[in-house]
């Protein structure tokens, strides 16, 4: 079912979308070549709960941590491990939810260990730009699949970049999960409108390389995870935002310059 929220109830997941923004916006200050990606999860942890907030997705299907944390070919939910050490060259995609006072925001990022090569720096940049060129298409009247397309045909345009297909944004609030599917990629003027008061996540996730990916276990068979088919690195970029009147409204922004026409 798709919920329709009312102003205050999107100014509250405003709310939530600015301490998902503090711990990825923090982050640019713990990820460096030689820290564990476990230490990424005590910073997000510590920082949730010392803003009043929770960790949505502790405890979903499972899942044991506050963040998923993909590193390199990774796509997406990736544990963070203990033993596992970032380098210079690494890229690493830290994805979570956030729950203040029942509502919800849900965000990723993903940042450049050290000193990357050009083609890593061009999927990192060629991502964000494809999230926003979702966002840009998120207006009362267009259709999901004018987001998918913007996003797929600019990421296809690109050499050498796949867009990922299985794995896809969806509506958020009450729960982390809600209808309709977003897809990062579609068919221009296909799909369900969009409407006033809807609150979806856009989060294309594009390879350097194949758009196939597949899945893996953990050593422990406990969960499963997804990578890129040729061991390419993976990136992805995510906001939470609302569809109102005055266009798109990003409810996670980490850099109000920047979205300033989206704020």
């Amino acid at each position: 079912m798709i919920t329709i929220k009312s102003a205050r109830e999107i100014e509250k997941m405003r709310a939530s979308g600015a301490v998902l923004a503090g711990v990825l916006n923090g982050l640019l200050d713990v990820i460096e070549p030689g820290i564990s990606t476990w230490e990424i999860e005590k910073f997000a942890t510590t920082y949730i709960a010392k803003h009043g907030a929770t960790a949505e997705e502790k405890g979903f299907e499972g899942y044991q941590y506050a963040t998923c944390v993909n590193v390199n070919d990774e796509v997406a939910h990736a544990t963070p491990r203990k033993k596992l050490i970032l380098k210079s060259g690494d890229v690493v995609a830290v994805d979570l939810v956030v729950n203040l006072d029942g509502y919800l925001s849900d965000g990723c990022r993903t940042y450049a260990v050290g000193k990357v090569t050009a083609n890593e720096q061009r999927l990192l940049d060629v991502t964000r730009k494809a999230l926003y060129r979702g966002i840009d298409q998120a207006i009362i009247g267009n259709r999901l699949g004018d987001i998918g397309a913007a996003i797929q045909n600019f990421v296809e345009n690109e050499n050498h970049m796949g867009d990922v297909r299985e794995l896809i944004g969806h509506g958020i609030q009450p729960t982390m999960h809600e209808q309709p599917d977003v897809p990062a990629y579609g068919e221009a003027g296909k799909g369900l409108r969009l409407r006033e008061g809807m609150t979806i996540t856009i989060e294309p996730m594009v390879n350097l390389g194949t758009r196939k990916i597949r899945a893996q276990e953990t050593a422990d068979h406990s969960w499963e995870y997804y990578v890129t088919a040729d061991g390419l690195p993976s990136a992805q970029f995510e906001h939470t935002l609302a569809i109102t009147k005055d266009g798109p409204k990003i409810l996670t922004s980490q850099d109000p310059t920047r979205d300033a026409k989206y704020l």
